[in-house]
């Protein structure tokens, strides 16, 4: 009894085949089918090797949140050159509370700083031959370099750099070179070999790097106006607090005879957008490969049979319409038969 229930659970399942099998004696092949089988797998295997190569790829997702970190520090990283000494040379920080930042971080460095007559910088302390040149005849330094880095307050603010130091005022502050020396000892040419916000993003080139400004004018007023975007960088490498900027900028002669009043010196204002840009690297999910694989090779061979069955069923209309074959007499009844059974 329970060999018969068997025997027909198994009959039953047979019949559910969706897959049937077709014995080999009554498989017929022939060369444009071993053609179209060699194409198709070639077909499959560079798809699906590319597909690999997608697969193993990552790309950036961008995402954008208010910003809502307001307790944190902004980090300001500077590397500029200015054409005057060190000591007639001040750099500060004001920003929109008042609130006023000496900068006791920032290193001052004395270098030279050499003109061409067409107001180019041709030299400086970074070029060996100068150096050289500079300590065989004695040439004392002309310039002053201040780089380093330090931290402000994530509010509006404004970065001078300005002659003399500065000095905080109830209302405000100025600075003492200001008010004791003219503009015969000011020349406020200078390069920015580097300026950023946040953490230093390694092979990054940002916006003002390596800007430089010339003139032969000691009452020049150089203005950078930068907006920053806060930046979080996300990838499988590194994970740090980056920001970005655009800046535009201008610079005027301070001429008071003329209304054109100011303070010569150059000025970084800056302000930060209320919006936070999130910056993750996504990688495509093992599921996701392998159904787009599954469809590669699904789809291929599916459209390849397709297409294979159709373009014989052509050939044979045109076989027995012209008559081209000696066995065109048979093929013709299995096209009447077959076109018996669809209209059926």
């Amino acid at each position: 009894m329970k060999r018969l229930n068997r025997k027909r659970a198994l009959s039953l399942v047979k019949e559910l085949d969706a897959f049937p099998k077709v014995p080999e004696t009554y498989v017929e092949t022939s060369a444009l089918g071993g053609a179209v089988s060699l194409t198709v797998f070639m077909s499959m295997a560079i798809l699906s090797i590319l597909e690999f190569f997608v697969y193993q790829d990552t790309w950036m997702k961008y995402e954008y949140e208010v910003d809502k970190d307001f307790n944190s520090k902004l980090r300001i990283n500077i590397d500029i050159t200015i054409a005057m000494q060190c000591q007639m040379v001040g750099a500060d920080v004001l920003d929109r509370a008042n609130t006023m930042v000496s900068l006791k971080e920032l290193i001052y460095e004395p270098v030279h700083y050499e003109l061409n007559p067409q107001g180019r910088l041709i030299c400086r302390d970074r070029d060996m031959s100068y150096i050289l040149h500079s300590l065989y005849y004695d040439i004392p330094p002309s310039a002053c370099r201040i780089y380093g880095n330090f931290y402000v307050n994530k509010v509006e603010g404004n970065l001078h750099f300005t002659l003399g130091k500065a000095l905080q005022l109830p209302d405000g502050h100025t600075h003492f070179g200001l008010l004791f020396l003219n503009n015969d000892f000011q020349n406020f040419s200078h390069r920015i070999d580097h300026l950023s916000f946040g953490e230093v993003v390694p092979g990054r080139i940002n916006p003002l790097d390596a800007t430089e400004k010339n003139t032969f004018k000691g009452n020049q007023q150089f203005q950078y106006f930068i907006t920053i975007v806060p930046t979080r960088l996300q990838t499988s490498k590194l994970s740090l607090d980056a920001h970005q900027y655009s800046v535009t900028e201008q610079e005027r002669v301070i001429n008071h005879t003329a209304s054109e009043h100011g303070a010569s010196g150059i000025f970084v204002k800056y302000k930060l957008n209320p919006l936070m840009v999130r910056v993750s690297e996504e990688h495509m999910p093992l599921g996701n490969f392998l159904v787009r694989l599954c469809g590669i090779i699904g789809g291929i061979f599916s459209t390849s049979d397709l297409l294979h069955r159709l373009v014989g069923f052509c050939v044979d209309i045109v076989y027995c319409r012209f008559k081209l074959s000696s066995n065109y007499n048979f093929e013709c009844l299995c096209l009447h038969k077959l076109w018996s059974t669809w209209n059926v």
